[in-house]
C-alpha cells in the first residue's frame, strides 16, 4: 500500500486498537508500520480532530496520554459509560434472575461492567465477585442466547419456525409456529408462539432452554397475527407463563400488602374495601392464576372467575 491508502489502513488500526479498550504506544506503532514516531504522532492528532469533530455537539470521545505507561488510551465521555449504579443493579438483576448458564452470566456481566468507567469498573466487580462464585446456574445447564437471537429474528421476519419440543414429562415431538415473542419470567426465558395451523385463538408458551434444532420454514405469516398478539398486554394478563382463554378473576383479598397484589397482577383494579379486606378484579390468562391464589393460603378467599368473551 502506499500514500493515502497506506495511512488510511494505518489510521482504521489504530483506532479499532483503541476503540476495544487498547493502548497505543508510539514507538511500537512507528516499528509495526515502518513510519516515523513523528509520523504516528500527526496521526493521532489526525485521530483527535476526528473524533473532536464526529462529537462536537455531546462532548464525546477524546484520546488521552498516559505519563505512567507512555501510551494513548481512548478515553469515552461520560454520558457514554453506564454510570457504576446503573452498572451494579443490572448485574444484581441478572444474577438473581439465574437465567442462564455460568458462562454466559460471566460473560454477559464482565461486558456489563466494561461499559462503566475504568475506575467505578473495579469496584462493581470486586462487589459482585463473591455472587459470581456462589452462582447457581438453572438446572438445564444449556446457553440460551444462541436460541433467543435465531428466535427473535424470526419474530422480526414473520416467519413460521419448526424445532424439537421436549416436555415436562420428557416426550418429544417436532412443532411448526408462528413465533410472536421472547418473554422471560420465572427462571426460564420463553417463546410465545400461535400454532401454524390456527387452530387455536390463543397462543402456546414453550420454555426456550426445551427447544432443539430451530429452523425456519421459508413461510411467512400475515400481519393480522401481530396485531392480535400485544406482549405488553400478554405479560399483564399470564401468570407463571400458563397460557389459556382469557378469564376475569375477581377474589378478596386481607394480607398485610395490597400493593404486592397490584404488582404481581398488572391489570388488577380494586372494586371495594372494608376493615382491611379488598375485593380485586384483574383479566388474566390461563390457569397460571390458580397457582398464584394458593399460594396466598388465607388471605385470598371469594375466589369468582368466568371467561372472557372476545371481540
Amino acid at each position: 500500500m502506499f500514500g493515502k491508502e497506506e495511512k488510511s489502513f494505518r489510521l482504521l488500526s489504530m483506532y479499532e486498537i483503541l476503540s476495544k479498550g487498547g493502548n497505543l504506544e508510539k514507538a511500537k506503532i512507528a516499528s509495526d508500520f515502518g513510519v516515523s514516531p513523528k509520523t504516528v504522532q500527526r496521526d493521532i492528532n489526525d485521530l483527535r480532530a476526528f473524533l473532536t469533530e464526529s462529537h462536537s455537539d455531546d462532548g464525546g470521545p477524546d484520546i488521552r496520554y498516559d505519563k505512567t505507561s507512555n501510551s494513548y488510551s481512548l478515553m469515552r465521555s461520560a454520558r457514554e459509560w453506564l454510570t457504576r449504579e446503573e452498572a451494579l443493579a443490572i448485574v444484581k438483576i441478572l444474577l438473581d434472575s439465574r437465567a442462564f448458564p455460568k458462562e454466559e452470566i460471566k460473560t454477559l456481566s464482565d461486558k456489563l461492567i466494561g461499559q462503566t468507567l475504568p475506575d467505578d469498573s473495579a469496584v462493581i466487580r470486586d462487589i459482585a465477585r463473591n455472587e459470581l462464585f456462589y452462582y447457581v446456574q438453572p438446572r438445564h445447564g444449556k446457553n440460551i442466547l444462541p436460541a433467543l437471537w435465531e428466535l427473535s429474528e424470526m419474530i422480526r421476519g414473520r416467519e413460521t419456525a419448526k424445532f424439537t419440543y421436549e416436555r415436562q414429562d420428557g416426550k418429544r415431538g417436532e412443532r411448526e409456529a408462528r413465533p410472536v415473542a421472547v418473554m422471560f419470567s420465572e427462571f426460564y426465558f420463553y417463546l410465545v408462539a400461535y400454532t401454524a395451523d390456527g387452530s387455536h385463538d390463543f397462543p402456546a408458551v414453550f420454555r426456550i432452554d426445551r427447544i432443539e434444532n430451530i429452523r425456519g420454514t421459508g413461510k411467512k405469516f400475515s400481519v393480522p397475527y401481530e396485531k392480535k398478539f400485544s406482549e405488553g398486554e400478554f405479560r399483564k394478563r399470564v401468570q407463571f407463563m400458563y397460557p389459556g382463554e382469557l378469564q376475569r378473576v375477581t377474589f378478596d383479598f386481607k394480607g398485610d400488602s395490597i400493593e404486592a397484589v397490584l404488582d404481581r397482577l398488572p391489570t388488577a383494579e380494586i372494586v371495594s374495601e372494608r376493615e382491611g379486606v379488598y375485593t380485586v378484579t384483574a383479566e388474566v390468562y390461563g390457569k397460571g392464576i390458580d397457582m398464584w391464589l394458593r399460594s396466598q393460603g388465607d388471605f385470598v378467599s371469594g375466589i369468582k372467575i368466568r371467561e372472557v368473551r372476545r371481540k
